[in-house]
């Protein structure tokens, strides 16, 4: 899956690894400080290779990954799984993270569903204003 490069760029790796749906996007996150290579900030030209340790943060959510393939291709999802190892850590952390939120949004009755209300739900709003 992974040709036999021995660097490759930290933005087009982030963009290849589906961290990033566009190189520009890795690129402006690495310049905000929001990816650490090695446990220092970097630039977007910076060469990576296998072994190297990435911190990424986005949304909220934090990633500690090791380098394990190289590629300049964006693959699918599954080929882009196989270029890095996450720590056991920042997995379980992050899953219980997202459980957490699920829960809150099933607690606050968020349905996730935003929409223009129709006549009759307008009706029912016209109607508590009025009172």
């Amino acid at each position: 899956m992974a040709s036999e490069l021995e660097t490759v760029r930290l933005d087009k790796w982030l963009w290849a690894a589906r961290f990033y749906k566009t190189r520009s996007l890795a690129t402006e996150a690495i310049n905000g400080g929001k990816v650490h290579v090695n446990g220092q900030r970097t630039k977007p030209a910076k060469d990576i290779k296998p072994g190297d340790h990435i911190e990424i943060h986005k949304n909220g959510y934090r990633w500690v990954l090791t380098v394990t393939a190289l590629t300049a291709q964006r693959r699918s999802a599954k080929d882009a799984a196989l270029l890095y190892e996450e720590s056991p850590e920042t997995y379980t952390k992050r899953q219980e993270q997202i459980m957490a939120e699920k829960e809150q949004r099933a607690l606050l009755g968020y349905s996730g569903i935003d929409h223009k209300p129709n006549k009759k739900e307008r009706r029912l709003i016209h109607r508590f204003k009025q009172q």
